[in-house]
């Protein structure tokens, strides 16, 4: 087991800026996932500190070692590749053992550590079976396997469930939890999937363009977003932007969001010296949004009408896509009770004390 440091890490290929000064201490036994849209430099750091990419700059420790110099094999790393990458040539068993044989372990050794990673993951009777053989699921399975027997100071995954359907995601995400609390060891995971990470991680490293957003805990994240690509990144659907302006009417201050206004000394009045004339943008998460009929008896409504465009119904709640009077369009979370129709005038309930306020030219959270 070991905690892995990166320290001013950037990588470049050519001109293209890969990854930039990225600063990041990942704790022992952690389970800390990157998280970001295509491209955004996720899967570039895995590959750095595997060693399957050079570092441009800066340098990675994996405990007191310096590793960048370091070949993949001499890392004390184990990698599950989102193809997974199985021999197809070779049994089950064989795929298992190959990197054992290779670090020349006594065929009982070998042994020994198939079969209990095999029986951890419930694939004992499939060691004699060929990939072409098994399912996704089990191939998955298999790949986590191989990497289990190196018993590494610490786990990569690249995208290990993107080729599984949805209902193996969510019973292979619960199976890779549990493994990392029999484990104890430090596992560092990518996906493009919030909802992954949001489930999975002790914490979630948000990446933008090569540049590491915000890394914090997944109710921390969802919470107290820095800005509004973390905002706008976590959570599912998205949060809701809103471009308002600041209004000084009989001696008071507002927020004029189209036809409305929001008190600024009733709804954020911790926000009203912090504001100053810097252009603005209001969020609010989608389950933050009611129907009147439905609203908490501890939630303080703030009124603002719409027209509905289109209701996905979900079984357990209504996602509804509206348009205020003036053009702007939102997404709300509703009760399943709610008799919603398309086309029909709303007057929904925004929760007052779920408000967030964003600097609309920097974008970072006021």
């Amino acid at each position: 087991m070991a905690h892995v440091t990166f320290e001013q890490v950037t990588k470049q290929f050519g001109d293209y800026v890969a990854v930039k000064n990225l600063n990041l201490n990942i704790e022992d036994g952690e389970f800390l996932v990157f998280v970001g849209p295509s491209g955004c430099g996720k899967t570039t750091c895995l590959r750095l500190l595997a060693g399957l990419e050079s570092i441009t700059e800066g340098q990675i420790c994996i405990g007191d070692r310096r590793v960048n110099e370091l070949p993949p094999k001499d890392r004390d790393i184990a990698m599950v590749f989102q193809s997974y990458a199985l021999y197809p040539h070779m049994s089950v068993f064989e795929n298992m053992a190959f990197s054992l044989e290779l670090q020349g372990k006594s065929r009982a050794a070998i042994k020994q550590r198939v079969y209990g990673a095999a029986e951890q993951l419930g694939i004992e009777k499939l060691l004699k079976r060929k990939p072409k053989e098994l399912s996704g699921g089990q191939r998955q399975r298999v790949a986590v396997g191989r990497a289990i027997v190196r018993e590494p100071a610490v786990f990569l995954m690249d995208e290990p469930l993107s080729n599984l359907d949805a209902k193996l995601r969510v019973q292979a995400r619960k199976e890779i939890s549990k493994l990392h609390q029999e484990l104890k060891t430090t596992f560092i995971y990518v996906t493009h999937d919030q909802v992954e990470a949001m489930t999975m991680g002790d914490r979630i490293v948000v990446m933008k363009d090569g540049i590491l957003q915000q890394v914090d805990t997944p109710t921390n994240l969802y919470n107290n977003p820095i800005n509004m690509f973390v905002a706008g990144f976590i959570g599912s659907p998205a949060m809701n932007f809103f471009e308002v302006e600041k209004v000084e009417q009989e001696g008071n201050t507002y927020l004029q969001l189209g036809q409305n206004l929001i008190s600024l000394e009733q709804y954020l009045p911790q926000l009203q010296d912090a504001i100053g004339t810097r252009p603005l943008t209001l969020g609010i998460r989608p389950e933050n949004i009611y129907h009147p009929q439905y609203l908490p008896p501890d939630i303080q409504g703030l009124n603002i009408r719409a027209e509905v465009n289109l209701i996905e119904m979900m079984g357990n709640e209504l996602i509804v896509y509206l348009e205020t009077p003036d053009g702007a369009e939102f997404v709300a979370r509703l009760d399943p009770r709610a008799k919603v129709t398309s086309g029909e005038t709303l007057d929904l309930l925004f929760d007052a004390q779920r408000l967030y306020l964003f600097d609309r030219e920097m974008e970072t959270v006021i």
